[in-house]
């Protein structure tokens, strides 16, 4: 009798711990599965290490970016759109790893946890997915930047779709370089985003930022007056201003972009309050873009003399920032304080993305907002001319950032005020000059292509 319910015992022991073996199986394969398929050594589906099998990707007007071809990844017939379009869409081996095609490689291969990849492989065809880039403002903005490294994104700031995300260097996927040439001096970087896994040193593009912290913490901001005589001392040391501007106030000042006044600032306003307006505008916390975290902006002046803190007001001192979270606080400003989550996924078969996806991060005041549009639109009305930008409605800023031992980054950021044309623009060149001379006119074309793609 002993010996029978002693086997008893054992056998429910064995069955139960058969279930929960299968339990923790079927969960696994439930959690995993989409990463097994889609692994590279899965030779259904690659070849070589590379992806041969896969749906369609679109650009938002419809236009193939890339597609499978007798068992083949196809990319666009247009050199500049392969290229001005490669971080975005993804590179077949899947060393882009914010990609598309690296990301979203489950449901392009068309994985499900009923049928697996079988669909795919009887058709040879997997799930298709449109993207909201427009292959031709892209295309547009590479040919601007000449062959400077960085990136030029733009979206739309009523809604996060997200038109443009250019990042170079690049190379074209239909005839990728060798090995060797890609470890060359001209490929540094190349499979790097700049847009979402760059930060780089502000320049006066932060004097922005700048702005909304004495606008949110000095009341008698509008009417002081700031005394330029080509340095600012602080006590410990003189910041360098970039002329002689004489007495200026805040609108002129940002005009000019007077390092005196917004060293000053960052001064008056104190490290404390200056760090809680960058964390309040987002730039502390990471920012998912189709399943693609955004490097983390950095700044930090608890350790800041009062020479320090005034290169800090200006853009410069240990401060990096993010081309697309700097993107989101253009889009907040433009819209009343409410920032709109950048996305470049629109649609697929399996896919329904978040979209008009409000960014809780970013918090900015609808008054202070329109203070800031206005001295951004006055930047662009009175001192870089709308001449630079026909028929835009442009607010922005440039920048200049100096970078120890290199050429300085050239940046703009702003936006459109047209009614129509709802679109925010972040430029930023790597080593690549002046914002005035050199991002301006890239910010420009690319803003004309966005405005000709929506006639």
């Amino acid at each position: 009798m002993r010996n029978t319910t002693k086997r008893t015992y054992i056998i429910l022991f064995l069955i139960g711990a058969f279930f929960v073996g299968l339990g923790i199986m079927l969960y696994t394969f439930i959690a995993n599965g989409d990463t097994w398929v889609a692994n590279r050594g899965n030779s259904h589906l690659y070849e070589g290490g590379e992806l041969t099998v896969a749906g369609t990707i679109y650009d938002r007007d419809g236009e193939v970016l890339v597609s499978t071809e007798n068992g083949e990844r196809a990319y666009n017939e247009d050199s500049s759109v392969r290229k001005s379009t490669l971080h975005v869409v993804g590179d077949n081996a899947g060393y882009i790893a914010t990609g598309v095609q690296t990301l979203y490689r489950s449901n392009l291969v068309g994985y499900n946890f009923i049928d697996g990849i079988y669909k795919t492989l009887t058709s040879d065809e997997g799930c298709d997915i449109r993207l909201t880039i427009d292959a031709d403002v892209s295309k547009a903005a590479y040919e601007a930047m000449n062959g400077k490294k960085g990136t030029v994104v733009v979206y739309n700031y009523k809604t996060g779709e997200t038109v443009c995300m250019v990042s170079a260097p690049t190379y074209d996927p239909k005839y990728k370089p060798s090995a060797e040439e890609l470890e060359s001096e001209k490929y540094n970087g190349v499979y790097l985003n700049r847009a979402i896994s760059g930060v780089f040193t502000p320049g006066s593009t932060f004097k922005i930022i700048t702005t909304i912290a004495a606008i949110e913490n000095l009341p008698d901001l509008y009417s002081k007056k700031f005394k330029c005589t080509g340095k600012y001392e602080t006590g410990v040391g003189e910041v360098i201003c970039n002329g002689v501007h004489g007495t200026v106030d805040i609108e002129k000042g940002l005009n000019v972009s007077c390092n005196c006044v917004f060293a000053q600032l960052a001064n008056e306003v104190g490290k404390n309050a200056l760090t809680q307006t960058v964390r309040d505008l987002g730039f502390a916390k990471n920012v998912t873009i189709s399943k693609a975290t955004a490097v983390r902006s950095t700044f930090d002046v608890s350790d800041s003399t009062a020479l320090d803190l005034g290169w800090a007001g200006i853009g410069q001192y240990t401060t990096l920032i993010n081309p697309c979270q700097m993107l989101m606080l253009m889009g907040a400003i433009a819209n009343d304080g409410i920032a709109m989550t950048p996305y470049v996924v629109e649609e697929s078969s399996e896919i329904v993305d978040a979209k008009n996806k409000t960014n809780t991060a970013v918090r900015l005041s609808a008054e202070t907002a329109d203070k800031v549009k206005k001295l951004m639109r006055s930047n662009v009305a009175n001192y870089y001319g709308d001449k630079k930008f026909p028929g835009l409605e442009m607010c922005g800023k440039t920048g200049t950032a100096e970078v120890e031992g290199a050429k300085s980054h050239a940046w703009f950021t702003g936006f459109s005020q047209r009614s129509d044309l709802p679109y925010a623009i972040v430029v930023c060149l790597e080593n690549g000059g002046w914002g005035y001379n050199d991002a301006i006119p890239v910010a420009n074309k690319t803003m004309q292509a966005v405005a000709s793609s929506i006639k």
